[in-house]
Parts: C-alpha cells; sequence; structure tokens
C-alpha cells in the first residue's frame, strides 16, 4: 500500500482525459481505485461526488489540505466495482443508486439495499447500457431490525400532513426518546439523469434548474458553469454579477422562510408569519425585477436572461435596507425568548467529527465546525471580488443552525449591495459553441455545496448529465442528530436541516 500522499501526487500518476474542464479527470485501473480507497484512510480528501457513467464510475475529490480537486475513474466491465462507502459512509447512498439505475454492483458496500428503486419500475437498471427485467411488483422495504427491551417503532410518511414532498421516516423509541431513525426516501423519482440525456444545453438547462425547486439559481449556475467549462467558453462579467445577485436573493428568501418555519415547529408562529411576509416581499421584488418570483431560467448557459435598470437597483436598494432591519429585530426577539431557546439550545447536536466525515456543508456543516463554503474555495466569479464572511459555530444543534442561517441572510445582504454597487457593464451573454467535452462545477447554493458533472457530444448535446445536491450528505446526519432527542423534537430538527426530498430523489 501507499503512504500519505497529496490527491495530485495520488491521481497525478493516472491516465489523463482529455477535455475535462477545469479540473482533472484521471482513469484508474481496480488496482488503482482500491488504493485510492486505502488513501482516502490516511489522507483529507473529501469526496465530493460519485456517480457512473454507463459501466464506468467516477468519484470527485477535493485534498482538504492544499484544496485541489480531481475526478477518478475506473471501467467497470464486469459491472461491479469496489465500494467507498467504509472510509466514505456518504457514499453509501449514492453506490445504491448508482446501483439502482446503472446495474454497477459496490463490492463491499454495508448497506445492499436498493434507494431509488422501490420495485415499481418498468424495468430494473433504466440507464444501463444492459437493462434488467422488472421485479414481479412492489418490493417490501427491509428496514433494519429493532432489538432492545421495551422498545417500539413509530412509522411517519411517506404522506404527510400540508404541502410537502414524501418521505419516510421509522423511529425506534424507547418511551419518548429516539434510539434510532432510519429514512427512506426515493418517492420522487423523476428520472432527470434520464430526461437529460440527448437534450439541448437549452433544454437541459431548465430541466437542472428544476431539481429541486427552492434552489432554482444555483442549480442553473452550476448547469451553465460545467456547460462552459466543458465547451471552453467564459461568461461575460456582468453576467457572473447577475447570477450572483440572484443567487444572494434565493439565499435570502430561503433563510428568512426556514428561520420562520423552524421557530413555528417550536410552538411560535408569531415568527412564522413575520417571515413568510419578509419572504413574500423577496419574490415580489424577483417578479418585479427579473420577470420570476423564484428566478426560474434567468441563468442559462452562456450568461443570463435578464439585466438590471435604474428602477430595479433602486427597489433592491430598498428591500435590502428594510430586510436588514427587520431580520435584526426578529433576531433580537428569538434571543430574548429562554421559552423558545428551550427547544433549540443543545437540541439534534451533530458533533464537528461526524459533520467532517460526512463532508457535510451549507449552514449544516457550518454549524458544526466545517468552514467550506464554494463561493470562497474554490470560489467562482465574482465572488472573488466582493468582501464577505463565512460563519462558522461550533456548537452544531438547532440553535446554531438558526443563527447560521440570520448571520448568512445578513451576509449576502451585503453581498446584494456590493453587486449593485460594482455591477461591471458589457453583454449579459456569450454565445456557447458546438463542441463536445466534459465539464464541472461546484456552487453554492442556500443548503450547501452543489456538483454538477457534464459531458457533451461533438453535436452540443447531453450524453451524461449528474447533480448531487448538497442533500445526499445531509439526510444521514439528520438520523444522527435525532438520537437521544425526544420524538416531539424531530420536526424542530428536521426544519433545521430543511434537506432537499427532490434534490435526491434523481
Amino acid at each position: 500500500m501507499l503512504g500519505n500522499m497529496t490527491l495530485m501526487e495520488y491521481l497525478g500518476g493516472g491516465r489523463t482525459v482529455a477535455g475535462h474542464r477545469p479540473w482533472p479527470r484521471y482513469l484508474l485501473d481496480e488496482r488503482g481505485w482500491r488504493d485510492m480507497i486505502h488513501q482516502l484512510t490516511v489522507s483529507d480528501w473529501t469526496l465530493l461526488g460519485l456517480w457512473a457513467d454507463g459501466a464506468e464510475v467516477h468519484a470527485a475529490l477535493r485534498d482538504e489540505e492544499n484544496a485541489a480537486i480531481a475526478v477518478a475513474s475506473l471501467a467497470c466491465p464486469d459491472r461491479r466495482f469496489p465500494s467507498l462507502a467504509e472510509v466514505r459512509p456518504a457514499a453509501s447512498r449514492l453506490e445504491r443508486s448508482i446501483r439502482d439505475l446503472f446495474g454497477l454492483g459496490p463490492e463491499g458496500l454495508p448497506d445492499a439495499r436498493p434507494w431509488l428503486d422501490h420495485g415499481r419500475w418498468p424495468q430494473s437498471a433504466p440507464l444501463a447500457i444492459v437493462r434488467g427485467t422488472p421485479p414481479s411488483g412492489p418490493v417490501l422495504y427491509p428496514f433494519l431490525p429493532v432489538e432492545g427491551e421495551s422498545l417500539h417503532q413509530i412509522p411517519v410518511g411517506p404522506v404527510h400532513a400540508g404541502v410537502i414532498e414524501p418521505g419516510h421516516f421509522r423511529f425506534t423509541c424507547a418511551g419518548e426518546t429516539v434510539v434510532r431513525l432510519e429514512e427512506r426516501l426515493g418517492y420522487t423519482h423523476k428520472g432527470i439523469e434520464g430526461h437529460m440525456a440527448g437534450k439541448t444545453l437549452s433544454e437541459a438547462a431548465r430541466l437542472a434548474g428544476r431539481i429541486s425547486g427552492d434552489s432554482t439559481v444555483a442549480y442553473a449556475i452550476a448547469f451553465a458553469r460545467a456547460a462552459e467549462a466543458a465547451t471552453g467558453t467564459e461568461a461575460p462579467p456582468r453576467a457572473h454579477w447577475m447570477r450572483a445577485l440572484m443567487a444572494e436573493l434565493e439565499r435570502v428568501a430561503n433563510h428568512v422562510f426556514d428561520f420562520g418555519a423552524i421557530c413555528n415547529d417550536a410552538a411560535f408562529a408569531f415568527m412564522l408569519a413575520q417571515c413568510t411576509s419578509l419572504r413574500e416581499q423577496v419574490l415580489q421584488v424577483n417578479a418585479s425585477c427579473f420577470g420570476h418570483r423564484l428566478l426560474m431560467d434567468r441563468v442559462i448557459p452562456g450568461g443570463v436572461s435578464v439585466d438590471v435598470t435604474r428602477e430595479s437597483t433602486s427597489i433592491l436598494r430598498g428591500l435590502v435596507k428594510e430586510l436588514r432591519k427587520r431580520v435584526r429585530r426578529l433576531g433580537d426577539v428569538y434571543d430574548d425568548m429562554p421559552t423558545l431557546q428551550d427547544r433549540t439550545v443543545g437540541t439534534g447536536v451533530v458533533p464537528a467529527a461526524l459533520a467532517h466525515r460526512f463532508g457535510a456543508g451549507g449552514f449544516v456543516g457550518r454549524a458544526s465546525s466545517q468552514g467550506g463554503d464554494a463561493r470562497k474555495v474554490p470560489g467562482y466569479p465574482p465572488y472573488d471580488d466582493l468582501d464577505f464572511e463565512v460563519p462558522v459555530h461550533p456548537e452544531g444543534d438547532v440553535n446554531a443552525r438558526i443563527w447560521l442561517r440570520l448571520e448568512e441572510i445578513q451576509a449576502s445582504l451585503g453581498l446584494i449591495e456590493q453587486i449593485l454597487e460594482g455591477m461591471p457593464g458589457g453583454p449579459l451573454h456569450k454565445p456557447i459553441p458546438t463542441r463536445g467535452g466534459e465539464g464541472m462545477a461546484l456552487v453554492e447554493g442556500f443548503r450547501g455545496e452543489i456538483l454538477l458533472w457534464l459531458r457533451l457530444s461533438e453535436v452540443g448535446r447531453v450524453v451524461r448529465c449528474h447533480p448531487r445536491d448538497p442533500s445526499w450528505f445531509q439526510w444521514p446526519l439528520l438520523e444522527a442528530a435525532i438520537e437521544g432527542n425526544i420524538v416531539a423534537d424531530f420536526p424542530v430538527c428536521n426544519k433545521s436541516f430543511n434537506c432537499s426530498y427532490s434534490g435526491v430523489d434523481l
């Protein structure tokens, strides 16, 4: 076995794939893949993503010592590959999805149950080169066995009250105390990766913006940047600034609403009423200034489709001023309510070591001492020209995730002001040339880091697109966070995570 090496020292000896941008991709043999797994046990490499492509698997990695990023690939002629899940547990559900979609078997995978395949598809492994026969009917999902005295189970979902996506939560409890939570998702499987194949860039960009609707701007930026990388194109400077403006508005709208919703689940409905009103203000300004409340289809490959006017700039500055004042006041209200903080302080703790082990980002990771933010590292324009701090808290509880949101709102409002002040002139869009290539992007959405990998054919159509939502690495931590808490605290914990169902149900 090899000793401790940097990521590029290890992968640099492999065969490079031409045309993969902006980070390199290397082809490994099975021995090289197994050696890479060993390196993951001794090196501080973060798993950024894991996906399949026909009879190949790809792992995106980042070396936390020097921020180097690379993709490792392994051909699977026998339709099997060594699993990474033992050394990087965040890989488990991704590998289960690879098997469901492509029929590639992860050897050594600790959890062999299906993830996306609920036994209702017309064929097994629908994206595989060789497709299997469909099952005879729905298959019962084997939840983990329950052993112990005086334990009982509480099944919740997949259908929930209100307008919410489906997900099943199986609680094992001793009295009111949760000793285990097990999630089952995949109910909203849309086949989006299959739908993208063969699409033009403009068609696929619309799908990307609908992977998780509350992150439509972040996903659209990720797709656009991946397409631009694959074709060797750079969007105009003004387009980059416009993208950041809309991304920060999206971040503010979601963080404000989440703050109110968490407080509401702790029986403080006043905060939800106030925050719903603030979110509505943001959405109305979006519609007035950009023509869409959620900003869908405003970011396109090569640039953006909208611009700010003098009038809309004035409206946005007024919004920032109003939000800064009101959010600060609502933060003071929260801070002055010990009965509310009794429900949030020390509840749903995610230890820093566990957040690091799963590579969790966003407010979930940053509330547990993880300081990563794709706007800073690896960075992308225009954030390298903007001044902002990334807040980090060590406590890892619901209270820390609330304060992270409040601080990020204020940081985003400051970014919006800087963007409006420093917006460069020039065109909004640059045509994307028709050529093949592979591109990858890392973009900071409001939940955390979104990865999107794209392969284009020589006629400019999508051959393969894989989007990785930050929730892939956050959902498992919710299972850990609720352990030892009472059942009644699950809604507060769950909302403090606010993971995307749709984002992981590809």
